[in-house]
């Protein structure tokens, strides 16, 4: 995993040459809504998209995390399907019924059962590099889906430059990432755990979420601000060490977010001392995100040797997977 996490400058530098050179089949079109279809490692890029086009497109972006699709997508719907192994039942059978419901449908892919159904049915799929675990494959995920949507005319920011700015930026500072990570994973240590984030940042901490969960086998759990200020917050009654907080902020959080996370973290000192916080690096929302990714994924890998696990075990998964196959 630790080599994985080392050449995440470069997937996203093979990224942006897979989405560029990538010619789509079906011309652009005016659609009255997106949906994008996927779980876990292939599905979290979504979430993190549907922050980022909040403010930039005037139809709904919507992500599905099921077998079943919304009963608003149609002939009018973009479905953007994404299985990193091609082959998660949930994403098929999803994909399926985008089809018969004659949604414009495009595939992100490695391959797998995914591919043949996008190939069969004449469909563009995106086809990225395979053989890894999915949730190493954040990169790929999200700047195929960034493409799409400029292809479709929905998304018309730089993304491309930022992501570009993204790879220096986690590059020349990769000293002082893992560092830092390892500063956090310390303090996270043999504790539960607990991520704070503004709203435009939730996919964020979901991911960082999903990544201690798979890489440290730790249990913990995320929410946004402002929305935990209306109701987790009165939660925090009983004092104890055994929680740790880490608080993912920018520079250009919204004003009044700023204010309530300080008051957040004054609140919360009452009953945990290990309350952490991390600015992220960057001038865009993508060097921002990436340069958060780079760090989080680090904290998750040093949190595995503190806690002496395998970062790359999910045998309780392939279980799962195991015992739906056979029933």
């Amino acid at each position: 995993m630790k080599e994985l996490i080392a050449a995440f400058s470069a997937q996203l530098e093979k990224a942006l040459q897979i989405g560029q050179s990538y010619s789509f089949t079906a011309a652009a079109s005016t659609f009255s809504n997106v949906l994008l279809t996927g779980l876990g490692g292939s599905g979290i890029g979504g979430s993190i998209i549907q922050n980022y086009v909040s403010d930039k497109i005037k139809l709904p972006f919507v992500v599905n995390k099921d077998y079943f699709l919304p009963a608003f997508v149609d002939a009018s719907s973009l479905v953007i399907v994404c299985s990193y192994s091609g082959n998660t039942e949930e994403t098929l059978m999803a994909m399926k019924q985008a089809i018969k419901a004659k949604a414009r449908v495009v595939c992100i892919s490695s391959g797998g059962a995914v591919l043949a159904l996008a190939k069969k049915h004449q469909l563009d799929c995106i086809v990225v590099p395979g053989g890894m675990p999915p949730r190493s494959c954040v990169g790929y995920s999200i700047v195929q889906t960034l493409f799409i949507l400029k292809h479709y005319g929905l998304v018309k920011t730089p993304f491309e430059s930022e992501i570009s700015n993204a790879i220096q930026l986690i590059r020349s500072d990769r000293k002082a990432i893992e560092k830092k990570a390892k500063t956090l994973a310390a303090k996270l240590n043999g504790k539960l755990f607990v991520i704070y984030a503004p709203q435009a940042f939730e996919g964020l901490a979901i991911r960082v979420r999903q990544q201690i969960n798979e890489n440290s086998k730790m249990l913990g759990w995320h929410g946004a601000i402002p929305e935990m200020n209306h109701n987790e917050l009165v939660g925090w009654k009983d004092k104890t060490d055994a929680i740790a907080v880490l608080f993912l902020r920018t520079e250009a959080d919204y004003d009044r977010v700023q204010t309530r996370i300080e008051i957040n973290k004054k609140i919360i000192r009452k009953y945990t001392s290990n309350i952490s916080e991390v600015y992220a690096k960057g001038n865009s929302y993508w060097e921002k995100i990436f340069y958060f990714i780079h760090l989080t994924d680090w904290l998750s890998v040093y949190l595995a040797d503190l806690h002496e696990v395998d970062s790359m075990e999910v045998k309780v998964i392939d279980h799962l997977k195991g015992a739906l196959a056979a029933s």
